[in-house]
């Protein structure tokens, strides 16, 4: 049997040259169905990919539509104040733990408010999204909300066009994979392997998009600032004076220290020629 290409518009050709055929014996009439059955199968792998395409058109143009189910990835920034900013972010690490959330990051750290200290705090939350109004109401019961803000990015197109590429990818894959069992030559299986090699990795590559947008729709992320109150301290101006007047008696003392400086090695060159001046003077008088 000749080595059959696995182009399309030949084996149209050949299939319809076969089927004109009359007059031919047994052992080509078993050939030529075997030639129909290529065809068949190649175009019915052709008919899916262009029903792939279409779908894939038909659900982007779709994501205009009010009926589409939209994906938003929201994000949450907050600034709450509390008396205790490492038990608050305790706290809310528990309540996360107890609505199915989890704590992608927290820390506690220092703060200083002149030369007083205090404790600041952050926390990244993940909810899921069925629980996140609730949540978001326990950790403002916490304390004061000084700042907030809510970002909800439409990912709804590209959802779409993920999912529609992935699935004409797949049904690609499946033909690719039947194709390759078909194959007679070292050139085809290494043509056909090529491709499919190439369709597998786009697969991968969408696959892991999917995730990811699956991850960030399901949960929505809380980012977590915690704070303490500003001490109130009152020294009616006498500390604060008494730090300026230190302040100003260190700056006087640098100041002078580099005015020193900058006079010394005047002083020294005026006083070396002043003493030769007044010996060379003596010498001619006596």
């Amino acid at each position: 049997m000749k080595t059959k290409h696995l182009s399309v518009l030949i084996i149209l050709l050949v299939a319809t040259l076969v089927s004109g055929c009359m007059g031919v014996n047994e052992e080509t009439s078993s050939q030529s169905a075997d030639y129909f059955a290529v065809e068949d199968y190649d175009d019915s792998f052709a008919r899916d990919t262009a029903m792939g395409e279409a779908e894939y058109d038909a659900d982007y143009s779709g994501v205009s539509s009010t009926s589409v189910l939209r994906k938003t990835i929201t994000t949450v920034d907050m600034t709450i104040k509390v008396n205790d900013a490492a038990a608050g972010v305790d706290e809310i690490s528990k309540m996360a733990i107890e609505s199915g959330a989890y704590v992608s990051s927290s820390s506690v750290y220092d703060s200083y408010y002149g030369s007083d200290a205090g404790k600041e705090g952050h926390v990244t939350v993940r909810v899921p999204e069925s629980k996140y109004s609730s949540f978001l109401a326990s950790v403002e019961d916490l304390g004061e909300v000084t700042s907030k803000s809510v970002n909800a990015q439409d990912v709804t197109e590209e959802y779409i066009d993920v999912n529609a590429r992935l699935d004409n990818l797949q049904r690609q894959e499946t033909r690719l994979q039947e194709i390759l069992n078909m194959t007679v030559t070292v050139e085809e299986v290494l043509s056909v392997e090529k491709e499919l090699g190439r369709v597998r990795g786009e697969i991968e590559s969408l696959t892991g998009r999917l995730n990811y947008l699956e991850d960030r729709i399901k949960f929505s992320t809380i980012n977590i600032h915690v704070t303490e109150p500003r001490p109130i301290s009152r020294s009616w101006g006498i500390r604060d004076a008494l730090s300026e007047s230190v302040n100003g008696f260190i700056s006087m003392v640098n100041a002078l220290i580099v005015l020193v400086g900058y006079v010394l090695p005047l002083l020294i060159i005026v006083a070396f020629f002043g003493g030769a001046f007044v010996l060379l003077r003596r010498r001619l008088h006596s």
